[in-house]
């Protein structure tokens, strides 16, 4: 595939005062020249295994001054255009720079959030980004991932002896950095970990023909070129057709003829009820034919989108049971709570009341006897005759 030629990005001069904004604090680890980075995925051909090559992108870290990278986003958040293109390849060479983002931690939680700020503020020098930098970040974590799995594979994933692979040390990569990660995979955790991540990849019946090229641009391309909308069942389709027309497997030709009738069965229903929603249909369809969504993702969304942000109010209806059930617990002990604040307030407010009678009666008292002394003095009692 032809490289991408810078001129056919949209290139913006950004004010003086932002360009020093965004240098200032910044690392010069890879800002001023273009980064180092590992070998990519390799392909057969024939009965040789050419590899893509680096990664490279000379013309933009070689820039004039003050000149960015324009970069759009969609509704939800996501980089859309060839410049997302662009920039999803700067985000793994970033991802993969060790002096930025050190593959020594267990996990990008436990990454400080100076390094992935630091790696923001990398990207931020080369892009004008209208995406947010949670987006970024997000990014970035996925691409770490990545690259830690593919040095795991390559590095790591072999007969040698601890103390052999620990001298393993890929190209380009720090010795310490190595070292503790290798520490990590060989711990019991870290070969947890891997089992749990075996087992989930093992259930995932399918893939998609994407490619490199991500969900929100692909939608975007459509539309731009249909004129109209793309909801989540077409592009499904979309991506999970190989240039052939045919399904890229048989499950999931399976899938998409049964999202096909439920599409239709569930437009007729709509229609008669006067009820129709292009979104909800599709919603349904993906709910009913693959089942509710996983936590922190949603269907043929991409990255980066939420079922909370997604759904909204009714993202619980396209939930897990589980977290359905949890919710109505969460309802039903918020019930109970509210029920108990109103019997304690009940029963403050009746023991106030008694309290304001008990009150009463002894101001009553006290003013009878008030009167009755009141009469004394003035009718003192006479001493009987003697």
């Amino acid at each position: 595939m032809p490289r991408r030629k810078l001129s056919d990005l949209r290139i913006v001069q950004v004010p003086r005062e932002e360009e020093v904004s965004n240098n200032e604090g910044v690392s010069g680890v890879g800002s001023s020249q273009v980064p180092e980075t590992v070998e990519e995925t390799q392909v057969e051909v024939g009965q040789r295994r050419k590899s893509r090559g680096r990664t490279m992108l000379t013309g933009l870290y070689n820039l004039p001054p003050g000149e960015r990278v324009q970069v759009s986003r969609n509704d939800a958040g996501q980089p859309i255009g060839a410049e997302a293109g662009v920039l999803a390849n700067v985000i793994g060479m970033t991802a993969r720079n060790g002096s930025l983002l050190p593959i020594s931690y267990e996990s990008w939680r436990e990454m400080p959030n100076g390094n992935k700020n630091q790696a923001v503020d990398h990207i931020k020098e080369r892009f004008s980004l209208e995406v947010s930098d949670d987006y970024v970040k997000h990014a970035l974590g996925k691409k770490w991932r990545d690259h830690k799995s593919f040095l795991k594979k390559k590095y790591f994933k072999n007969s040698l002896s601890l103390q052999e692979k620990m001298q393993n040390v890929p190209p380009g990569l720090l010795r310490y950095q190595w070292e503790d990660a290798v520490r990590f995979w060989s711990s019991t955790k870290g070969e947890e970990r891997e089992r749990v991540g075996v087992a989930s990849r093992q259930k995932q019946k399918y893939t998609h023909t994407a490619g490199s090229k991500s969900f929100a641009r692909i939608a975007n391309e459509e539309e731009l070129k249909s004129g109209s909308s793309v909801g989540r069942v077409q592009l499904f389709d979309i991506t999970h057709t190989k240039k052939d027309g045919s399904a890229i497997t048989p499950e999931a030709a399976e899938i998409m003829a049964k999202m096909k009738d439920k599409k239709i069965e569930f437009e007729a229903t709509a229609s008669t009820n006067g009820s129709a929603n292009l979104d909800d249909i599709d919603n349904q369809v993906i709910a009913d034919v693959l089942g509710p969504e996983r936590y922190g993702r949603v269907r043929c969304q991409g990255s980066f989108v939420t079922p909370t942000k997604y759904f909204g109010a009714q993202s619980s209806q396209y939930m897990p049971s589980q977290s359905r059930s949890s919710q109505a617990e969460v309802n039903r002990l918020q019930q109970q709570l509210t029920q108990f604040k109103a019997e304690v307030e009940a029963r403050e407010a009746e023991r106030a009341a008694r309290e304001a009678e008990r009150e009463a009666s002894y101001k009553s008292l006290e003013n009878k006897f008030q009167e009755l002394m009141a009469m004394f003095k003035q009718n003192p009692p006479q001493n009987p005759p003697s």
